[in-house]
């Protein structure tokens, strides 16, 4: 078997909180706490759950923009996760990032042209003007936008157009993993779909491989091969994307689910909605034992004090819930 392009191993990234005035302990925010997984190349793994769940800090620790308080980061067989100040340039390069907000992460005093420009040019290597000025407008034309905007800015586009921007910005490097961060949530469902459909098809020509977060789980499943379903910094579940709709385990994963609303009106009054009491916990004061178990409907007592593992249910589906594991013996 081919080794996996992206191998994050029990990552944990905790933010310390100022002291109490005469206390000695310190506080943490557990943000992420020993998530793992890995992409194949050529893959997408769709990360999805509640805003606050860590999905976005999970990127950032994998993009070096935060260190990692514990765990592992292999990339391409490499193990980066103390990587040296010198290297990550190098590293950030082969991984790149598309952004949620498509206007507030161009520069609005830069033209298309002198965007790209500095992605391309961003390796320090010499480019003559007429290729920089051929591989500006192919990168143009592979995102689907006139070649002919080049010289426009990006109040001057409409958000579809700047998400595309900020696409062909993201592969103007040539990397191999480019991470997601919502890039369809603040865009109209129906530029949503050209852009999913055009991130597919960039996967296809480029062999890009993607980190996809979202909240949208239909969005996800549209896109991802995998698809891991994080609560509390704690990843839950994790299944092929085929299994979501059909076969999740999880109560969490069931109950995101039915949040979802269906477009039959029959089926809709017909079926049976599985809703969630109380408040997220705190990441400061995270319950013990299953992160979860405050807000299960199936609670036990062992759900009180003994945190589960991602353990394989079947094929390539983990859950990491007593309950599902008792009931699959």
């Amino acid at each position: 078997m081919n080794r996996p392009l992206l191998e994050v191993d029990d990552l944990k990234m905790y933010f310390p909180l100022r002291r109490k005035i005469f206390s000695k302990e310190r506080s943490f925010i557990k943000a992420v706490d020993g998530v793992s997984f890995s992409i194949e190349k050529g893959q997408t793994f769709g990360l999805v759950g509640e805003s606050g769940c860590g999905k976005t800090t999970t990127g950032k620790c994998i993009l070096k923009i935060h260190k990692a308080s514990g765990g592992r980061i292999i990339y391409d067989g490499k193990d980066i996760t103390n990587l040296k100040e010198k290297d990550v340039l190098k590293y950030r390069r082969d991984l790149q990032l598309v952004f949620q907000d498509p206007y507030g992460s161009l520069d609005p005093r830069q033209s298309v042209r002198s965007i790209l420009k500095e992605s391309i040019c961003s390796s320090g290597l010499r480019i003559s003007r007429e290729k920089l000025e051929g591989t500006i407008k192919e990168l143009l034309s592979l995102v689907e936008l006139d070649p002919s905007m080049e010289d426009r800015y990006p109040h001057e586009l409409s958000g579809g157009q700047r998400q595309r921007l900020g696409i062909a910005r993201a592969i103007a490097c040539n990397p191999k993993l480019i991470i997601c961060d919502e890039p369809v949530s603040a865009l109209d469902v129906s530029i949503q779909a050209q852009i999913i459909n055009l991130f597919r098809s960039l996967q296809k020509q480029l062999g890009l491989t993607y980190l996809f977060i979202a909240h949208d789980l239909a969005v996800v499943q549209h896109i991802a091969d995998t698809i891991g379903v994080m609560y509390l910094g704690n990843l839950v579940e994790v299944m092929p994307a085929g299994d979501l709709f059909s076969k999740s385990l999880h109560p969490y994963t069931r109950a995101l689910l039915s949040a979802v609303p269906s477009t039959d009106y029959y089926l809709e009054k017909q079926r049976e909605r599985e809703i969630l009491v109380g408040e997220v916990p705190s990441p400061i004061n995270v319950p013990s034992g299953c992160p979860f178990h405050t807000r299960c409907s199936k609670c036990k007592e062992i759900c009180k004090t003994e945190k589960p593992t991602l353990k394989t249910v079947y094929d390539n589906h983990k859950v990491a819930c007593h309950i599902v594991m008792q009931e699959d013996q």
